[in-house]
Formats: structure tokens, sequence, C-alpha cells
């Protein structure tokens, strides 16, 4: 069969010109064809004097290129899915979605910005996007390790050179742009280069996606092609990951229900976890606040009775309610801080913690924490944190260190886990900041446990003590959260329904 030679519509912005290289070159990987760049101007790329969201009319990053497709100048084009309307031209056909790798929004900001912090009562953030200003102006300050700043946001427009040359310039303290970009730009020769030049002097932070939730789609690719020609719908399908598909789908179903549109307020995203989906939707509709987490799940269900609920926290580090029962057997006892001199990432995995990092500030090279709570009690320690795992455990802290972008600024070195000391990891190097500490279980207190028919685990080992001492709880309904609980639980072949955290399995509580 001969090979053939198809035609990719492409803005000619760095960023998107990169995008469908990568694309090109996988496709030609797959099906041996040969693909050529065919660079179109749109509307979009010629005004950066105002935020899309003012202008009149839309589609102002596809009209060009659905004009091209329909006349046959191309064959196929590639969007950032997030810039695609629901609405598209008759004969044009999405062939695939690529898959994803980050979907986050990334905060930069100079080295030296984050030293004059506590020097600053305004902090300047750079952005044109609505869902960005209404949730950085109303959230970010609790990230930062400084008191009583007012986070302000200001127009951004331009290409990703131009964006960052004018953080670099001193025109913002901090801008804020999709992660996805800027990692795809990393991951090609040519880009990588500039990237370099640009990002030098610049520290980051990895938004997290339960508060900061990205556009909806954003991170995906969309290709499309002419409806009629079937036999490149075909080779396009080869790139489809089905996983991106199923989060993406359920992204734009939800922000189409807020109204949709580039002006719309709201950040949108959904995660796969094993078999469960992370709703976060956060930001504005029509002077209505939208601050929904939540789990679309397949797991267990329990028809038994939810009243007197196990709660494997101890009652103060949670907002308690006097029916539950909370952990009264296992205690955690901090250990003396140490000076850990060597230069290495580190992780953060509880409050527990933190008293360790004092004295090893100038050691650390990336700070990440196990959770926004974790993070946010960093940052009132005056700790820059560059990201959590948003409670999804280690895993979800190793994609994060394995994103060029930040490599960029800041190199990938060994990772110090910050956690409890019988814990084991083969991720990094453990430092022991607390032991878990057994007291006497009062008859009342094991009484209350084996009437309970509902628990909440908050780390396997915890699960082992207390079924050591009480054996019943073994044939109980478990619940944990989607980190390495859950994981340890599936390991061990022990069924148990996952909760984004403590707060969403009360609410289930609550449910008829």
């Amino acid at each position: 069969m001969s090979k053939k030679i198809y035609k990719i519509g492409t803005r000619g912005s760095l960023l998107a010109v990169t995008q469908c290289t990568q694309v090109k070159e996988e496709l030609e990987k797959l099906t041996g064809d040969q693909f050529e760049l065919e660079i179109i101007k749109t509307q979009g790329d010629l005004i950066t004097d105002k935020p899309l969201w003012q202008l009149d009319g839309k589609d102002f990053f596809t009209k060009e290129l659905d004009e091209a497709l329909l006349t046959n100048k191309v064959d196929m084009v590639v969007h950032s899915y997030k810039d695609l309307g629901s609405e598209r031209p008759q004969g044009i056909k999405l062939a695939a979605i690529t898959k994803r790798h980050f979907a986050h929004d990334i905060l930069f900001i100079k080295n030296e910005t984050i030293k004059n912090l506590s020097n600053k009562k305004e902090f300047i953030v750079g952005t044109s996007s609505p869902r960005r200003i209404v949730n950085i102006e109303a959230q970010l300050s609790e990230y930062l390790p400084t008191d009583n700043i007012k986070v302000e946001t200001k127009m951004l427009r331009g290409n990703v050179n131009t964006r960052i040359g004018k953080l670099v310039d001193g025109q913002y303290d901090a801008i804020v742009l999709a992660l996805p970009g800027i990692e795809r730009l990393a991951h090609s020769e040519k880009s990588l280069e500039e990237l370099k030049v640009l990002l030098k002097d610049l520290n980051y932070m990895i938004l997290p996606q339960s508060t900061f939730p990205s556009a909806a789609s954003q991170g995906a690719l969309a290709i499309e092609c002419n409806e009629e020609n079937t036999e490149l719908y075909q080779k396009l399908q080869l790139i489809e990951d089905k996983v991106t598909v199923s989060e993406v789908s359920r992204e734009r179903q939800a922000f189409n229900g807020y109204g949709g549109g580039c002006h719309l307020a709201v950040g949108v995203n959904v995660k796969r976890v094993g078999d469960n989906y992370i709703h976060s939707h956060r930001g504005k509709n029509e002077d209505k606040s939208i601050s929904e987490l939540r789990l679309e799940s397949v797991s267990e269900t329990f028809k038994g009775d939810k009243t007197n609920a196990f709660i494997g926290l101890p009652l103060e580090k949670v907002n308690g309610e006097s029916h539950y029962i909370y952990d009264e057997f296992i205690n955690k006892e901090q250990s003396s801080p140490i000076s850990l001199n060597e230069k290495a990432d580190f992780f953060a995995t509880s409050n527990y913690c933190i008293n360790q990092l004092e004295n090893s500030r100038d050691s650390i090279n990336n700070l990440w924490a196990a959770g926004t709570k974790t993070m946010k009690q960093l940052a009132k320690k005056g700790f820059w944190v560059n990201g959590t795992s948003d409670s999804l455990g280690h895993d979800e802290l190793e994609i994060l260190r394995q994103s060029k972008c930040i490599q960029v600024m800041n190199p990938k070195m060994s990772l110090n886990i910050l956690t409890h000391r019988d814990s084991v990891s083969d991720i990094g190097k453990v430092i022991g900041c607390y032991e878990r500490i057994e007291t006497p279980m009062s008859d009342e207190y094991r009484r209350k446990l084996e009437q309970s028919e509902v628990f909440f685990w908050t780390s396997f080992n915890q699960y082992q003590r207390f079924c050591a001492q009480v054996p019943s709880i073994k044939d109980k309904f478990h619940c944990t959260g989607l980190g390495k609980t859950k994981q340890k639980f599936d390991e061990n072949n022990i069924a148990a329904k996952a909760f984004i955290g403590i707060e969403d399995f009360k609410a289930w509580l609550k449910e008829e």
C-alpha cells in the first residue's frame, strides 16, 4: 500500500506547532503515512489586548481552522480540546481525543518574590480566565507563606513566551498557566531550550484540583477531520485514549450544565481513580458560588445502620459529632526534630511532620504535601509548597514529580517521605516523624466498636491493630480514602468503599 500524505491544520503559536508536531510524529509511527503541518492564523491569535470573554462572537481559535477543514485545504486539525465549543459545524467529525498526562494549572513566581512575600500587602497574579480570577482571588492566600496578604488578578494575554516574559519583567508577582501546555513544550527539544531560558530563576506551585479545578477538557487534544474521510478517521482512532475520553466527557457535560462559554467562571475537573471518578467544580455562576467535590463511585453499597460509625481519627482532628466513634486506641507521638542536611525533595504526609522540617529549610529542593490541609498548614509555618498529591497518595505524587516542566526549574532529587516510623515506601527514604502508640482499650470502647457496622480507616496499619483487639471488625463494612490505604485494602483482597475524605464520608453517612 502506497504512503499517503495528509495535511494537519494548526495555529502558529509555539505551543500549537509543538503539540501538532508530537501528534504528527505519533501518527507517522503508527500508520506509516506522511503528515505535514499547515499554519493557519486565527482571530484569537490576532487579538491579544482583551480577555476573550470580553469579545463579541465565539470560536476565536477554531473558525479559520474549521473553514480550512471544510474546504479541504487541510485533512485534519488538532485543537486544545478546551478551545472547542459544544456546537461544531456540520461536516466536521471528532476523530480522537488523546491521552492527557496533566490537567492542572501551574503558578509561576520568581524566587526573589517568594523571599519578599512577608513585605507585601497585595499579591498580583496574571490571568484573564474568569474561573481562575474567581478561584485564585478567593482561595490562593491560604496557600501563600505569609499573613494578611490580599490576592488580586490582572489581565494576562499572549503566547506562553510572552506571558512568562511579563512575569520576569516584573509586571506581576505571579502568573497562572495551564501545566499541560508547558509540559508539551518541555517534551520538544527545540522548545525545551527556550523554556530553560524563560523559566530560569522561577519557582512554581501546581495548584490542587480539589481547590483550583482546571478548565473542562484541559490537557486533552481533540483531533477532527472531515466526516466523509472515513479512511483517515480510522487511522486517527489509533491515538484515542479511552480513560481521557471518559473524564473529559463528564467535564464537558458538567460545564455545559452550568451554561458553558468562555465567560463562565467555573472550573471543572474529573479524574478517574480506579473505578471511581473524582468531580471537582468550583467558581461562580450567575452570582451563585459553586463548590462541589464528590465521588462518582461504583464501590460497594451498604444498606445497614450508619448511626454509630467509626471514624479513624482522634476527635480533636475532625469536626466531631458525638454519636460517631473516634480513634481512642492509637495515639501519635512526635519524634524530636532532626536536621536533614542533604539537598532533597520532601513529602510531608501530615501535620505531625511539619516539626521535622523546621531545622531543614535549606535542604528543601521541592516540597510536597499529602493533601491541601497539610499544604495550608505548611504555608502558615512559612514554607513554600510546590504541590500536593491531593489525598491520592504516593502514586499521584510520583506522576507530578515526573513533569519535565518542573524539572527544568528544580531537577528531580531523591525523595524524603516524612511519615510515621513504621511506614515503608519504594519511592523514597522514610523519615520517621512520629510513632503510633497503643493505649489500653476499655470494655466500653470495645463494646462500641463491636456494635458499629461501618468503619472509615486512615491507614491499613490502623485496621490491622484494631482487628487484633476486636476480631469481629473484620466482618464489618470498611471505608477508606482514595490513596495508599485503599491500595493496601485492594492488595489484601478486602472490600472497601472509597471516599474523597472524611467530610465526603460523613456526608454519605447522612444520606438516606
